[in-house]
């Protein structure tokens, strides 16, 4: 089997604002001449950067035509060391390799027609546990209000998404100030001014009210914080029992990590901007991360993923895969948590309820009472609707230019 071609496409699913840079998620399609595509994405569809994602998925894209795809660790291993900038790394070059790697797994197994799962070891999960992702943006399909505010509104979204099953919710407590529109002014870079860690406090404590001692509260700070609010914060949050703190600080400053580690005694969760192995090794020798969260998107793929869980299990680490991408990165997502032993909990963001997103791709995969059920098809088990790709602005490449020898 040979790659003849790749197709990469932004995918139109909702986007908000003139630069489509609030929602827009960047896809690959390989194909190979016996006929079988492998669709992957570039975890680049919020913030800033789906632009450089579409050019590094054609640059590396045009590196492997005429290979064979099932071949995966070598073209992996030749995107990282033949390019010249792939051993340098980064979100973007990262992106890329993802996306690749990705579809190149899907080619796998829908060539052997089998799930990915079954390609990296098997079962060892089925119905796994999820939570609501981004409750300070609402919960739910329709919503209007995006920007919660008032503790009784945080306790309110907490009763919506246990309604829908959930024993566990994420909440970024922080993003909005206590002003009515959720802006200005408020710093939330220590030393923190006291209303600002009463509203932070006063916001979660609504919900651990709501939804009583059973429910698991996540709490995620976008690395918005500094290392001194993010200790403030911590400590003051103790007593409501966190599931786990995400991003509390800079997101590859090991040192900070350490500090919070030492005076808040609550779990400490990151990964979605920690890419490779190299990325997450000092985060996992000094013990700093009690639950890692990799994005199969940005960190290297399926193929690196499953060495960083890998490498998370010998350090008692457990995984939470950070999903917040089109329906072909939850694909992505349950396969290899299908997979670990050391899975914890699934990422349900609220951008995966939008009912355009839902429907670019084939099938809409939900979770039912707060579990999802891991899909059984060939490959990853998603791909975009024939009238979602006629939609799409979509660049073909079919010649191979070589880069280092």
């Amino acid at each position: 089997m040979k790659i003849t071609s790749i197709d990469v496409m932004q995918l139109p699913s909702g986007n908000a604002g003139a630069s489509r840079g609030t929602w827009c998620p960047i896809l690959i399609r390989i194909n190979t001449d016996e006929g079988i595509s492998g669709w992957g994405e570039a975890g680049l569809a919020y913030g800033k950067g789906w632009r450089a994602g579409l050019g590094m998925l054609e640059d590396f894209g045009e590196s492997i035509i005429g290979m064979d795809p099932m071949n995966i660790e070598a073209i992996w291993e030749y995107i990282f060391r033949k390019t010249f900038w792939g051993m340098g790394g980064g979100t973007v070059i990262y992106a890329g390799m993802s996306g690749i790697d990705i579809a190149l797994w899907d080619i796998k197994g829908k060539a052997l027609g089998v799930p990915v799962y079954q390609l990296l070891g098997g079962k060892t999960n089925d119905n796994l546990r999820t939570y609501a992702s981004q409750l300070q943006f609402n919960w739910g399909e329709h919503i209007t209000k995006q920007v919660l505010i008032k503790p009784e509104e945080y306790a309110e979204v907490t009763r919506r998404a246990m309604a829908d099953g959930y024993d566990a919710i994420k909440v970024d407590p922080v993003i909005f100030s206590n002003q009515p529109d959720g802006k200005g002014p408020w710093r939330i870079t220590g030393p923190l001014e006291h209303k600002v860690i009463k509203t932070v406090y006063d916001r979660v404590a609504a919900m651990r009210e709501a939804g009583g001692d059973d429910l698991d509260l996540i709490i995620e700070m976008h690395s918005n914080t500094d290392t001194t609010a993010a200790i403030e914060i911590g400590q003051a949050l103790e007593d409501l029992r966190i599931f786990y703190y995400e991003e509390p600080a800079h997101p590859l400053n090991v040192g900070n990590f350490i500090e919070i580690k030492n005076k808040v005694n609550i779990p400490l969760a990151s990964g979605e901007r920690i890419y490779t192995r190299q990325g997450y090794r000092p985060f996992l020798e000094n013990r700093l991360l009690h639950v890692i969260q990799p994005d199969i998107c940005l960190c290297g793929g399926l193929t690196e993923a499953k060495k960083i869980c890998d490498m998370a299990w010998t350090y008692d680490a457990k995984v939470q895969i950070h999903v917040c991408g089109s329906p072909i990165s939850k694909a992505a997502a349950l396969q290899i948590e299908a997979a670990i032993p050391n899975f914890i909990i699934h990422e349900h963001h609220q951008r995966a309820l939008n009912p355009e997103s839902r429907a670019t791709c084939k099938y809409d995969w939900q979770p039912k009472n707060g579990r999802y059920e891991v899909p059984n098809l060939p490959g990853i088990g998603q791909e975009p609707t024939e009238e979602t790709i006629a939609k799409c602005d979509r660049k073909k490449i079919s010649v191979r230019k070589a880069y280092m020898n």
